[in-house]
């Protein structure tokens, strides 16, 4: 049933700042947001690539001193959010400055949220159990795709459960990003499809979940235009400044749309699929979609239509199968085309792993906004298609 425009919403997102230069801010608003001493959270790649340099330079300028937090996994674990907040406690900080991916990202909220609320990172797992608000957080994206700059999830892996928590609560939305596409010309090439892919999921489950509304919406379909027509050429000109800006343009609106729409199943099954098997989000992501779609597309035929015109395809004419097989296949050559090609079984999962992946992501809270009700045997069986 279509949602109407009168219906009282909120829409939280972030102040952001987009656009070349935008990362050279970064000791600006740390000095504006009252920053004693600020705590770089980022990983080694980061530093190889060259982009805490001119965050450092930045923070020098307006004479800010800062410690630097690098120990930050792929998949960021649940030690690595208790070592960093003791690490900032330890040394007196008062501002956290992430740079990088969702990993970083997503650490530093963990570490602010342990920081305020004296409780380990895994009493926080699940929708609004965050009680005091985190420190000033300044998030600077160097991928197309998680959008954590803008969103109110963390995601951090349960060392001991083997599976990807999801932290949701509007305590986690950061003071403030800084998106600068420059630093999206370091990415190798699996890395921008990858995350693109990633964000191409936010904005498609954001479509149609039963928490979307017309604001979301919006943000949504614009994603799936932009990332579509821009992400091919990011990928064929890697250098090309305007085609990342696009891209970056295209996650953040996913971004802004599934931070307040929320998620669904392939969310649900891409965390438990990447804690059990320390995976790419984005490639879990790939891999799942549209097997999940069509799952859900009974439920959600319009949405899914209003994708595939979004995509650029001429729906006109064609019976309802029709129509639903060509924006299926479409999504899984524009996957290829991407060289996003692996499927479960070539990642190693096997069919006994199913029954505790099943499990896993039938508690996560990404399944409540699902379009379609699934159950444990239901998504046994999307997993079995995707092997």
């Amino acid at each position: 049933m279509a949602v109407s425009i009168l219906e009282l919403r909120k829409f939280v997102v972030p102040e952001f700042i987009f656009g070349l230069g935008a990362i050279e801010l970064a000791g600006q608003y740390a000095e504006n947001f009252g920053a004693r001493k600020a705590m770089i959270v980022t990983d080694p790649g980061i530093i190889k690539s060259g982009w805490l340099e001119p965050v450092v330079r930045s923070l020098e300028k307006h004479s800010l001193p800062y410690v630097i937090f690098q120990d930050v996994h792929v998949n960021p674990r649940d030690y690595d959010v208790m070592a960093g907040a003791r690490i900032y406690q330890d040394y007196g900080c008062n501002l956290l400055l992430a740079v990088g991916g969702g990993s970083p990202l997503d650490c530093a909220k963990g570490i602010g949220i342990v920081s305020s609320n004296e409780r380990h990172i895994t009493e926080f797992e699940g929708v609004d159990q965050v009680i005091s608000p985190m420190p000033p957080l300044i998030c600077i994206p160097t991928t197309a795709g998680s959008s954590a700059d803008v969103s109110q999830f963390a995601i951090i892996a349960d060392s001991t459960r083997k599976t990807k928590m999801a932290i949701v609560s509007k305590a986690l939305v950061p003071d403030v990003a800084l998106i600068d596409p420059v630093t999206l010309t370091t990415m190798p090439p699996y890395l921008t499809a990858c995350t693109g892919l990633d964000a191409l999921c936010h904005a498609i489950e954001a479509l149609v979940s039963t928490a979307s509304s017309p604001l979301t919406d919006l943000h949504a379909l614009k994603a799936v235009d932009l990332l579509f027509n821009h992400l091919p050429l990011s990928l064929r000109y890697p250098e090309n400044i305007e085609y990342r800006g696009y891209t970056m343009l295209g996650s953040l609106s996913a971004g802004m749309a599934f931070s307040n729409a929320i998620l669904g199943a392939v969310h649900a099954m891409s965390h438990s699929l990447g804690g059990m098997f320390d995976l790419p989000h984005g490639e879990c992501n790939a891999i799942l979609l549209t097997h999940v779609m069509a799952y859900n597309f009974p439920a959600c035929r319009e949405g899914y239509e209003k994708i595939g015109a979004a995509m650029g395809l001429k729906l006109g004419g064609l019976s309802t199968s029709e129509r639903e097989a060509l924006i299926l296949s479409e999504i899984d050559l524009f996957r290829e085309q991407l060289g996003v090609t692996r499927t479960l079984k070539d990642i190693g999962v096997t069919e006994d792993d199913i029954p505790l992946l099943a499990q896993s992501a039938y508690l996560d809270p990404c399944l409540a906004t699902n379009p379609r009700e699934a159950t444990i045997r239901d998504i046994e069986e999307i997993f079995r298609h995707a092997l």
